[in-house]
């Protein structure tokens, strides 16, 4: 595994998503849902709204880093948080 340059950032970031996967599926097993519409204009389900926050803070920091430069992180991590909420709010 050498070859990976695995490092904390690297392991937590999978770590997180795999906590994520676990959640939603607990979840659908124990709540089951049915989809619903909001602001995206089609049905979606929370595995659903979980894809698009991810793809959509992918581009937030990718973004970020263009623009700024990447010095400090945190104002990136801020809004994809407010990102987060927002769709599984309102979407």
């Amino acid at each position: 595994m050498a070859w990976m340059a695995w490092n904390w950032y690297t392991a937590a970031f999978f770590a997180v998503i795999v906590l994520l996967l676990a959640v939603m599926t607990m979840l659908a097993v124990w709540r089951p849902e049915t989809p619903r519409v909001g602001i995206l204009r089609f049905p979606t389900t929370r595995g659903d709204r979980l894809f698009v926050s991810l793809i959509g803070t992918a581009f937030i920091y990718i973004f970020w880093i263009r623009f700024t430069g990447g010095t400090t992180m945190w104002p990136a991590a801020v809004l994809s948080v407010i990102y987060w909420g927002a769709m599984f709010r309102f979407a």
